[in-house]
């Protein structure tokens, strides 16, 4: 009981932060990213999955995290680009 209520509370301040439901990471057909989001992180080839997980960020998981262009991505339009261990990078895409 307590922990559904910490949860609504949580919620109630960051409603993009706190999912209703886990996200299902998207099938390798579909694309939640602009093609020229996709060239800056070495390709479309590049990526094992794609997750929205806040209504302005997107986990992506790489095979290859040297392919990255930071600066393309800036150009693309991704204001904020965090790289993780593993090969997973953040995309902040929107405010």
């Amino acid at each position: 009981m307590f922990e559904k209520l910490q949860r609504a509370f949580w919620k109630a301040l960051t409603p993009d932060l706190i999912a209703e439901t886990v996200a299902a990471p998207v099938p390798a057909g579909e694309n939640l990213l602009s093609a020229d989001v996709l060239k800056a992180l070495g390709g479309a080839d590049n990526l094992k999955s794609q997750q929205r997980v806040a209504l302005t960020r997107v986990r992506v998981q790489l095979l290859d995290a040297a392919r990255v262009d930071a600066a393309a991505l800036k150009t693309a339009g991704v204001p904020g680009v965090m790289m993780l261990a593993g090969g997973t990078v953040h995309l902040l895409t929107g405010l």
